[in-house]
């Protein structure tokens, strides 16, 4: 509480300062918007308000503060980045509502074999995949309570109670935790930073992010991330030893057989799911075939949100997969994230606090832009462990791009590691909600999950920063 009343207070006065006259060689309006942005900043750190409510500023200040018109203050909530979002969201929705997604997980630990580590690295797959299109959250809270009872039954054999058991409870919790975290990198929708950034680089410099692209980037780094995570929890930091276990594999086939038959429902979820994504992929394909140039991924994502209300349930009734009161469980705060972030951005660049950025840098050498995007990782790594990811994002990328600009290489190269590393915040239990989750089932301590947080930032970044130096480059003609 004193922290939101001391960053309320601070902000407010940070935002004050901006008023008063400007540094020399730099404009009001361009004084104005920093003191904004800082403003910004502070109350997302210090969640003085709920973070959504902060990125609603821009839409108040901006025009208050004679730096737009509101017209244009309010443009960027309403990008198609953000409509990308939204019909992810619809998709996960109709995935969770109709359990589609424990049933998947459920099979691929089943079929990852029946000893302790086979039984982590299944739950890691599960939670990564079904992170991939639902928030990390909601795949966090669906898998917990099957890797609770996993661990109980662990804990009532008797030949089996020890040193291995902790050490499997903790591998196993923070590997979910981590899988999360990791799994949302692989797609653009999988986690809000991925989207924050596409929009500011269409917005600010034209380049354009499909989900084909950005998957040839996020899977390949969040499957080395997650192979080497598990290695680490299972081999290193928290081995057990235990090997096999069939009481856990009973469990979780228990677990399966309880959902019964597929239903007609979770059928044509996944066949909406499974078009849709389909659709994502050949995106270009059926734009040069099929002369459907404007096909945004946004539409197409709005058009599996759209079937979802469309398609009967088959249960019977009149209704269909999706009714309207679903959509009450929509995070609808994370779209006005997204909103606000674009918004922030936007005024940044239409004052020139992003060109003035690229000009510090310009004339920089081509081999200091490794070591730079190098710190640069580190720099978006460390500041997630205290912040949100959306709100570092929307504040980091503009002036990360100008400084790629600024360098002559393209804002792809630095951009794309830096939005990865925000979502590697594997150290506090306050970082991401996933690392909350798991803390809150009380198998796992601060200094635990510090301990393997620590080495495994160390891993993230180099992983991301190797990946990027060479595939980044190599997709976007860098």
């Amino acid at each position: 509480m004193i922290r939101n009343r001391l960053g309320l207070i601070i902000g407010l006065l940070v935002l004050l300062s901006g008023l008063f006259t400007a540094p020399e060689g730099v404009s009001p309006e361009a004084w104005r918007v920093l003191a904004l942005g800082a403003m910004m900043v502070i109350w997302w750190v210090s969640e003085a308000v709920p973070l959504p409510v902060t990125a609603l500023l821009p839409v108040l200040l901006l025009p208050w503060l004679g730096v737009m018109p509101v017209s244009e203050a309010a443009r960027p909530y309403s990008s198609d980045i953000v409509f990308l979002f939204l019909g992810g969201f619809l998709l996960a929705l109709a995935i969770e509502k109709w359990n589609l997604h424990r049933r998947i997980s459920l099979q691929i630990v089943r079929r990852t074999g029946n000893s302790a580590n086979r039984i982590v690295l299944g739950f890691m797959l599960a939670t990564a995949l079904l992170s991939m299109w639902i928030s990390n959250t909601a795949a966090t809270v669906m898998m917990l309570p099957i890797a609770l009872s996993v661990v109980e039954l662990l804990k009532s054999d008797e030949e089996k109670v020890g040193r291995g058991t902790r050490n499997f409870g903790l591998a196993l919790m923070l590997g979910i935790a981590y899988a999360a975290n990791i799994g949302g990198m692989a797609t653009l929708i999988g986690t809000p930073p991925n989207v924050v950034m596409a929009g500011i680089l269409e917005a600010q410099h034209n380049i354009v992010i499909g989900f084909l692209e950005w998957m040839k980037i996020g899977i390949p780094v969040s499957v080395v991330l997650l192979v080497l995570t598990y290695v680490l929890l299972t081999e290193v930091l928290y081995p057990n030893r235990i090997g096999r276990f069939e009481r856990g594999e009973f469990a979780i086939r228990d677990a399966l057989t309880s959902l019964g038959t597929m239903s007609k429902q979770e059928k044509r979820v996944l066949a909406v799911f499974c078009l849709t994504g389909a659709m994502w992929v050949s995106r270009q394909w059926l734009s040069d075939v099929l002369g459907w140039e404007s096909l945004r991924d946004s539409g197409i994502a709005i058009l599996g949100g759209i079937l979802l209300f469309v398609v009967p349930s088959g249960d019977g009734t009149r209704g269909t997969l999706l009714d309207w009161s679903d959509t009450r469980r929509l995070p609808w705060g994370i779209l006005l994230l997204f909103g606000g972030g674009l918004s922030l951005a936007n005024a940044l660049s239409w004052v020139g606090w992003v060109d003035r950025v690229g000009e510090v840098f310009s004339g920089w050498g081509a081999v200091e832009w490794i070591w730079i995007t190098l710190g640069l990782v580190a720099i978006s790594l460390l500041l997630t462990e205290v912040m949100s990811n959306v709100a570092l994002i929307s504040v980091f990328v503009p002036v990360v791009a100008a400084i790629a600009v600024g360098m002559d290489v393209h804002p792809t190269v630095m951009a794309i590691p830096v939005t990865l590393a925000a979502s590697c915040a594997f150290m506090l239990p306050m970082s991401t909600p996933p690392n909350a989750i798991v803390f809150a089932s009380g198998m796992v301590r601060v200094h635990q999950m510090v301990k393997a947080g620590i080495v495994l930032n160390a891993v993230a970044i180099l992983v991301i920063w190797l990946f990027s130096n060479y595939l980044v480059p190599a997709l976007f003609g860098a």
